[in-house]
């Protein structure tokens, strides 16, 4: 099995994968992603019998996290053609997708799975689910807010509107300039959707979807997240005040995430760290579970309780002093 990263040129070649595995999606979805989102994407296959037979995408976001912008991707497309499956091909792909990541810098990974079982073995966690504003023409809708159909001409104002909006809210989310709006004006409407504009006094209130709900696994779609660099996922937190402490990490998949750090700071500077030796750790916290520490899912208590984490009192009570990015807005598709 010999896995490649498609050159721009080659990445065509892999809609045919696309449509058979995702038959679900509109031609002219698949035309929308193939025109759009392949422009600037990487994917990786694995070739067989003169063939794609599997493959993954990674779609590129400017995410804000704690009011900084990281380079982030989202994984999708994860597909292997039926009579291939079951061969080893998706955890290759996901695993050499990963490490990638690393060498490149990037903080931490997120998707939407078909089912969550599917990724729990390669540390990815569940975070969020998603909450779509979807518009309903039988709303009743205030004296004077006029609401429209978002065209490109709204895009800049669309993208002022829900910049200040999440800014004020989220401690996540993607950024939202003018070519996000253009593009997922196009994204909708490639499926029959439109993105609703409300206006009051000339302003943009309010943005919502009209399209029909999307499910998966019979509820919300999920995000789930897979940290990449633990070191700089942990830079990117704030703290309620002074503390410190050292910890091993373990990550049977990025190896360079194994390591013993010492992290400290103040509700001042943000979190620092630096190498710590093991003499001198607390504890031991595995890389899945300190990633639903990290976007709260679980409090300083729960994390001590797993039984695959070893922590001291006086550690427990050092991470209590951490702020977790709870406040999520990822409401990307692909």
């Amino acid at each position: 099995m010999e896995i490649k990263k498609l050159e721009a040129e080659e990445r065509q070649n892999t809609r045919a994968l696309y449509e058979e595995v995702f038959s679900e999606d509109s031609k002219s979805f698949v035309d929308y992603y193939y025109e759009e989102k392949v422009k600037d994407n990487q994917i990786y296959t694995v070739e067989e019998d003169g063939g794609i037979r599997a493959m993954l995408h990674l779609n590129p976001y400017e995410l804000v996290v704690n009011g900084s912008k990281k380079e982030v991707n989202y994984i999708v497309a994860v597909a292997t053609q039926e009579s291939y499956r079951k061969r080893g091909y998706m955890a290759a792909l996901l695993k050499q997708s990963l490490h990638d990541m690393y060498l490149a810098g990037e903080t931490f990974t997120f998707l939407m799975p078909a089912s969550e079982s599917i990724y729990l073995p390669f540390d990815f966690r569940t975070v969020w689910e998603q909450e779509r504003p979807y518009y309903d023409q039988e709303d009743a809708v205030e004296n004077g807010i006029v609401v429209t159909d978002g065209t490109q001409d709204d895009a800049e104002d669309m993208a002022s509107y829900m910049g200040r909006k999440l800014a004020e809210t989220k401690q996540v989310y993607a950024f939202r300039d003018a070519a996000y709006y253009k593009r997922l004006i196009k994204e909708y409407a490639s499926d029959g959707g439109r993105l609703k504009v409300y206006r009051k006094d000339g302003q943009i209130v309010d943005i919502k979807i009209a399209a029909e709900t999307e499910e998966v696994d019979g509820g919300k779609p999920k995000i789930m997240i897979r940290v990449i660099d633990v070191r700089r996922m942990l830079m990117s937190l704030r703290l309620k005040t002074f503390m410190g402490t050292c910890f091993e990490v373990t990550d049977p998949l990025i190896e360079e995430n194994n390591r013993c750090l010492m992290i400290t700071g103040t509700e001042f500077s943000g979190l620092m760290l630096m190498d710590g030796k093991p003499e001198n750790s607390e504890g031991i916290i595995p890389v899945a579970v300190l990633g639903e520490f990290v976007f709260g899912k679980i409090t300083a208590e729960e994390l001590m309780e797993r039984p695959d984490v070893t922590m001291s009192e006086r550690m427990k009570e050092e991470l209590d002093k951490i702020i977790p990015l709870s406040e999520i807005y990822l409401n990307e598709t692909v």
